[in-house]
């Protein structure tokens, strides 16, 4: 693929060295080499490189993911897995492709009205710890 494709293809460019976080929205495509942690909103596409790290929820026209992920993943098109891909979260997608050797954690919705009629996907708290539920501060049965 020539150079020139490429960017017209993905025309936003995040460099190895550059950190964003926040919500980010663009029309095109986006090629994130650095880190990344907020939101995507996108008719676009996104290609998370190799080198990359990215703690986000992507709404997106397609997603292809070859760095470390996490967050819930909603493509109108299509999602791809590469080799390289380490993925945690959920995903919906009209099309999922996963290539053998990718590591994904999460939930699936795939078909052609995954993304259709489906609800904005929750913004996830990357900071926040669950806390447990319905424990007594003492054992049962003791006072």
């Amino acid at each position: 693929m020539a150079d020139n494709a490429t960017n017209q293809e993905f025309p936003t460019v995040l460099g190895p060295d550059a950190s964003f976080k926040g919500e980010l929205t663009f029309e095109k495509g986006m090629r994130l080499m650095g880190k990344l942690e907020g939101k995507i909103t996108t008719p676009g596409r996104i290609h998370v490189t190799k080198e990359a790290k990215m703690s986000a929820d992507v709404e997106a026209g397609a997603i292809i993911v070859e760095g470390d992920v996490q967050g819930n993943l909603s493509a109108t098109d299509r999602i791809e897995l590469k080799n390289s891909a380490r993925y945690e979260g959920d995903l919906r997608a009209s099309k999922l492709v996963v290539d053998e050797g990718a590591v994904f954690s999460g939930h699936v919705t795939v078909g052609p009205d995954a993304v259709k009629n489906a609800p904005k996907i929750p913004p996830q708290d990357f900071n926040k710890q669950k806390a447990p539920q319905n424990q007594p501060n003492q054992p049962q049965g003791q006072k």
